[in-house]
């Protein structure tokens, strides 16, 4: 069976409600029956259980095309935005760690679900040089099933899909000059949790079409130079072991999304920072290519306007 991913989108309408469809192999967008009562990807999560069954032995050529669809995030407001960090062995060398430290243990940190943007979204970074904004290609996996405390060996079957995450981090402001105590060093929210910096998309491929999450190339472009080329294969801890460890710490359900950690590449460890204008490009095979491009905050956005709206401008 062709493979296929979950999108959420909407006509080129104005106006137009988000629905949930599918896109085939020639990135063509086709609505299923049982998914067009869903405004995102996310909300049919919660359906998980029924609609796996449904899906499983569907092919796309069934369903109608959508013309000129616009795609959207497939999962705008999950209910926990879950990060894993430090999860890649030539990351931690990048960074100046070393080799994995013994008795190391995943480590995760939440953000808000206003960081996320969908493909070709603008990703808004502060108007100062030393935030020293960066890029993170990473896995991202998607819960179906709601699991507390699930065993390593049963940890993926709690997931629905996988799709691309940028993790994009202001490295500049992740250390604060002035901490109250050693604890209150870092402030990741600051770094990480900025409106736009959490692109996600542009599908969510169904888990059944990727049976071994610890296969998969992810890599990153910015402006057409390839800065990240790694592999899943080389994560310290797999997506079934974050699942489980994440689970341990907190009950993950459907719609969640887990980001697994970024490989070798980022722009810190070569000294470059993200500069208004940039464009940034992630494939991860076989879930797709999550595209965005960078501007300031304080720079307006480009005014796209036909001639007719134009003129009501003019004095």
């Amino acid at each position: 069976m062709s493979a296929w991913s979950l999108v959420t989108c909407r006509p080129q309408d104005e106006g137009a409600a988000s629905f949930v469809a599918v896109v085939d192999t020639e990135g063509r967008v086709r609505r299923h029956p049982d998914l067009a009562r869903y405004p995102d990807v996310g909300a049919a999560m919660s359906d998980w259980a029924d609609l796996e069954p449904a899906l499983r032995g569907w092919q796309p050529t069934e369903g109608e095309l959508v013309e000129e669809a616009l795609l959207l995030t497939p999962v705008p407001s999950p209910g926990k935005l879950v990060f894993a960090g430090a999860n890649y062995r030539d990351h931690l060398r990048e960074m100046g760690v070393g080799e994995v430290p013994n008795g190391m243990e995943p480590y995760f940190f939440l953000l808000p679900p206003t960081t996320i943007v969908g493909p070709d979204d603008t990703i808004t970074i502060p108007d100062d040089p030393d935030a020293r904004v960066d890029w993170e290609a990473e896995l991202g996996v998607v819960i179906g099933r709601r699991v507390h405390d699930v065993p390593v060996e049963q940890a993926l079957d709690a997931v629905a899909g996988y799709t691309v995450v940028n993790d994009i981090s202001a490295r500049g402001l992740h250390a604060r000059s002035n901490p109250l105590a050693p604890p209150f060093a870092y402030d990741w929210l600051a770094s990480k949790g900025r409106d736009t910096f959490s692109p996600i998309g542009p599908a969510v491929t169904p888990a059944w079409f990727v049976p071994d999450p610890q296969t998969l190339p992810v890599r990153l472009w910015r402006n057409g130079v390839l800065e990240q080329d790694g592999n899943t294969k080389d994560m310290i801890f797999s997506v079934a072991q974050l699942v489980s460890a994440a689970s341990a710490l907190m009950t993950l359900e459907p719609g969640d999304v887990l980001a697994t950690g970024t490989p070798a590449g980022v722009g810190v460890a070569k000294g470059i920072a993200l500069r208004a204008g940039d464009r940034l490009r992630i494939e991860i095979e076989p879930l797709g290519v999550l595209a965005n491009e960078v501007r300031l905050a304080e720079q307006p956005a480009a005014l796209s306007a036909t001639p007719a709206a134009r003129n009501t401008l003019e004095p």
